[in-house]
């Protein structure tokens, strides 16, 4: 028997009733969907009227960005790019920046983080109603087409060694959205609020008491919105990556959508979570999936090898361990 679950809703939190504090009174909140997920931002300090207009802009913006980096959008500029016809094409710096970015956490991790995955990812069909276990051959035929060697970047332009490779920008685009979304909030003169994407959040400054913001971190297999922690986030990112965002259940064995580019299957390693406190919300999302990754003894040493960079990570048993420098209550 198969037993599927797919999170849409955040693997963090963000949890004003937590605080006690009154800055519902005034925080302006805006929610739609995107990136496959609902999210929500909310600004203080600006009038009703101008806060309403600065989150339109907002969620056109996250209009924008979906229309870049959307795999399954045919309109989209990474599904053009997987459906080239010659084995270079010409990309947007926004692309430029994220493929930089992938490069950057492929090394980190070892080759554990990788882009070109789309073929296993679509083999496996975590995202479907069907999601199943391929056979070794199929795996095989899926592997042959990934591997982030097989592609370079020079200025605007994206090179694959091989015609049927294929990029997902998932894992990053998140943490790159909420940044861009910071810095348009900075340039508006918005200087507190929360912006949530779904698993990534990203605080600007504290609330208006002088409070920290507190982000909720998910606990992982439970209901939706059942706290494992807390952590305090003063204009800071946090972003969660779990192995039960999607999954499903085949022979009384799970399986997740953290694919190893090495095996074709799902990583199996002691982790099942791993939060990330950094200033960047990319940082937070390249780190938060290589360390899931890598495990926990090099997941660790990755984070710590990072200035700025804190982690918590969720063991399969639920034993929490995190770095020195962060600090959670648990709930």
């Amino acid at each position: 028997m198969k037993r599927i679950s797919c999170l849409v809703m955040a693997a963090v939190v963000f949890v004003c009733s937590l605080t006690g504090c009154r800055e519902q009174d005034t925080l302006v909140s805006k929610q739609g969907f995107y990136f496959d997920t609902v999210i929500k931002i909310s600004i203080s300090g600006k009038g009703k009227k101008e806060s309403e207009k600065i989150l339109d802009q907002c969620m056109a913006l996250c209009q924008k960005y979906e229309n870049i980096f959307s795999r399954t959008r045919e309109d989209s500029e990474v599904y053009q790019i997987n459906h080239r016809s010659t084995g270079s094409v010409k990309v947007s710096e926004d692309v430029q920046r994220l493929i930089t970015a992938a490069m950057e956490y492929y090394k980190l991790s070892d080759g554990k983080f990788d882009i070109t995955v789309a073929p296993l990812e679509d083999l496996w069909d975590f995202t479907g109603e069907n999601p199943r276990v391929p056979s070794p051959d199929e795996i095989q035929e899926a592997l042959d087409k990934v591997g982030m060697s097989g592609i370079s970047l020079d200025g605007d332009t994206l090179t694959f060694e091989n015609d049927a490779a294929m990029i997902d920008l998932g894992a990053l685009a998140k943490g790159y959205i909420a940044d861009r979304l910071k810095e348009f909030l900075g340039e508006q003169g918005v200087s507190k609020g929360v912006i949530n994407l779904g698993g990534n959040v990203l605080t600007l400054g504290k609330k208006s008491d002088g409070s920290p913001w507190k982000v909720g971190i998910q606990k992982p297999f439970a209901d939706r919105n059942e706290l494992l922690a807390v952590v305090e986030a003063d204009g800071r990112s946090v972003v969660s990556s779990g192995t039960y965002e999607r999954y499903f259940e085949e022979n009384n064995k799970r399986y997740h959508h953290v694919l190893d580019p090495a095996t074709g299957y799902p990583v199996e390693n002691s982790l099942t979570q791993v939060t990330i406190l950094s200033d960047s919300s990319l940082q937070g999302d390249g780190l938060s999936t290589s360390c899931l990754l890598l495990g926990y003894e090099k997941g660790r040493e990755l984070a710590e090898s990072l200035e700025g960079v804190e982690a918590a990570f969720v063991l399969e048993d639920g034993t929490i361990r995190t770095t020195e420098g962060m600090k959670l209550t648990e709930q």
